[in-house]
């Protein structure tokens, strides 16, 4: 019998790999380090602190930022997880001669550069007049991640099947019963996962909101890349350092409620 190909047999694979994860990873430890430096300086080490987290909590444009960005990413998020999943369930449960072309269109944003989504979407905007200041973004983050939040919701509801959601038809249970009691209760894990994603995506937005915002619509990310354009300062290391945890919590969230469940 022909034995099959293991790619994880690969003679150099494990060092190769530890090399890219230190060329990728690396830099973020570096900078999270010398956020607790207590020296002015970003490349001097002068003891641990924790006074430029302080400074940068209490920098009052650090907050304005702070501010946009959870309104633009909690308001994009409910419109596209909202968005998201209804076109989940049109095509895993609609007819499947359009599933493939509506999934392809619906997955364009992860396929296209996001700088070619951002220019796109200015050059909309401008064309048609459209300056609503922070709702401006609020629209472009929405349709950026209506893709982010399908992907999980699309996953568990491939994974749930629809076999009960037959038996509640069976037992005469009218079409808008059978999915507040069924369909949404069994998919709920996979909507607040694709939610968290898209909170996630829209919070670290840099192109889309840097070539859509308007003044006073300055995100987080944004100003951290304008103090950076000025000179990079342990306060840019802090912020970006909270920045980055509240990243990876959201993302390590969405993952725990992806996660694959063993069936009763």
């Amino acid at each position: 019998m022909k034995s099959h190909f293991d790619w994880r047999k690969t003679p150099g694979l494990g060092p190769y790999t530890a090399l890219i994860l230190v060329f990728l990873y690396a830099p973020l430890f570096v900078l999270v380090a010398y956020s607790f430096n207590a020296g002015s300086l970003v490349t001097v080490w002068a003891g641990f602190s924790f006074q430029w987290f302080a400074i940068a909590a209490a920098n009052g444009d650090i907050q304005e930022a702070a501010l946009n960005s959870l309104i633009v990413a909690a308001s994009a998020t409910a419109l596209a997880t909202i968005i998201a999943t209804f076109a989940a369930i049109g095509l895993e449960r609609g007819p499947s001669r359009w599933a493939g072309p509506f999934a392809a269109l619906f997955a364009l944003p992860l396929l296209v550069p996001e700088i070619v989504t951002a220019v796109t979407t200015l050059v909309f905007f401008s064309s048609i007049h459209l300056r609503w200041g922070i709702s401006n973004l609020v629209i472009a983050h929405t349709v950026f991640c209506i893709a982010f939040a399908m992907m999980p919701i699309r996953a568990r509801l491939r994974g749930m099947g629809d076999q009960l959601e037959n038996a509640a038809r069976d037992l005469y249970a009218p079409p808008i019963k059978v999915f507040l009691r069924v369909t949404l209760p069994l998919l709920s894990p996979g909507i607040v996962s694709g939610a968290v994603l898209a909170f996630v995506v829209s919070l670290d937005d840099f192109v889309l909101s840097a070539m859509v915002g308007d003044a006073g619509t300055t995100t987080l990310p944004v100003y951290v890349y304008g103090m950076i354009r000025r000179g990079i300062t342990p306060e840019v290391n802090a912020a970006s350092t909270i920045l980055l945890a509240v990243s990876l919590l959201l993302a390590g969230i969405a993952q725990y409620l992806n996660r694959p469940r063993n069936s009763a």
